[in-house]
């Protein structure tokens, strides 16, 4: 089970759930919550970069004792900054110009292109004992992310119960009160986009109308500066989880596209 972060603040959890949370600070992006002894954590910060877009600045990993801290290009273990591919205590963490990847042995494979996406895959030993903006990886959407008991969170409520805090930290919280604009004016280009011939092996493979819905949220966003990161993130997305789940996605991009 993947659980990922993409493009215009996209959330996806273990459990399938689609949600945008805007926050900028450090949040815990899947932890192992069980009281105990805890097996990993990953923590996250974006910041929005040159062109005013939410770009991952760095992830905070920590496996058992092991602390690995990566930015783009850069890996830093225990404080340590370390020549990729590196290997030790059941880590491997390999990067290239495009991703950042690392596997543990204990169950987590994580994924990072180095700018707005990614991804992790987890272990079913697992289940039900994650927390995070990932959520709880019980197999049921929904229930304990946005509905818990007789209360029910939107999604900035719940993004910013996943804030780290930190004594140095000074971060403001995004408004929990403020609506999502409606973007049912973009629908057609959307669904035009992703039901594209190039993507035939992925349509049963993955639930299309939220990446229609993520999609129409980037064309919102981005009001008709139609730069490449409004139209491809959500699509580039749609197909690295449908190569995720088996599928073999075509080639959709093109000299003008993408």
């Amino acid at each position: 089970y993947v659980c990922s972060t993409w493009g215009n603040n996209h959330f996806k959890t273990f459990d399938g759930d689609i949600y945008q949370f805007p926050g900028i600070c450090e949040y815990n992006f899947a932890s192992d919550c069980r009281e105990s002894y805890k097996e990993f954590s990953v923590h996250i910060q974006r910041a929005l970069n040159s062109n005013n877009h939410p770009e991952i600045q760095y992830i905070l990993l920590t496996i058992k004792d092991f602390t690995v801290y990566l930015r783009p290009k850069l890996a830093v273990v225990d404080g340590r900054i370390v020549k990729t591919p590196y290997y030790s205590s059941g880590v491997l963490i390999e990067s290239n110009d495009i991703y950042t990847k690392v596997y543990a042995k204990l169950g987590l494979i994580l994924i990072w292109n180095q700018e707005d996406a990614l991804m992790v895959e987890l272990d079913s030993k697992f289940n039900n004992h994650t927390c995070g903006l990932c959520g709880d990886y019980n197999g049921v959407p929904i229930y304990n992310e946005f509905i818990n008991g007789a209360a029910s969170y939107n999604s900035i409520t719940y993004g910013n119960l996943q804030k780290i805090s930190k004594p140095s930290g000074r971060c403001e919280d995004p408004d929990e009160t403020q609506a999502l604009p409606s973007c049912n004016g973009h629908r057609d280009e959307c669904e035009r986009l992703l039901t594209s011939f190039a993507f035939a092996d992925c349509w049963l493979r993955l639930n299309l109308e939220m990446y229609i819905q993520a999609c129409m949220q980037d064309k919102c966003a981005c009001n008709g500066n139609e730069d490449s990161f409004c139209l491809c993130s959500t699509i580039s997305e749609y197909s690295r989880q449908c190569s995720h789940a088996g599928g073999r996605p075509g080639e959709w991009r093109t000299q003008y596209f993408c």
